[in-house]
């Protein structure tokens, strides 16, 4: 019979799944979201980004509130679908999608 070392048990896929940041991996993270999703709606007055989980629509409700105090300008957050989220300025919200008509 052998002796095995070091060995441990691979994570189940549930497990490896759910991998939660550490406080500073979360703080990085939000930074590299504050920097560049602040900058794409700096050049064009939105952004779009997904957001398959609550943590990840926190992670960007919060980016938005942090920008708004930053700009003093009101950053809005609305879902595009159920994987996407789009951070706005006034003046550009989505333009609905109309049924095109037949003439």
């Amino acid at each position: 019979m052998r002796d095995l070392y070091n060995v441990r048990l691979r994570p189940t896929e549930a497990e490896a799944a759910v991998a939660p940041l550490t406080d500073e991996e979360e703080q990085r993270f939000r930074a590299v979201l504050f920097s560049e999703l602040g900058n794409e709606i700096a050049d064009h007055g939105y952004a779009r980004f997904p957001a398959y989980t609550p943590e990840d629509r926190r992670r960007l409700v919060d980016v938005a509130h942090r920008l708004t105090a930053h700009w003093g300008q009101q950053v809005f957050v609305e879902a595009e679908d159920l994987t996407r989220l789009r951070l706005h300025l006034t003046g550009h919200e989505a333009r609905p999608q109309s049924l095109p008509t037949t003439s």
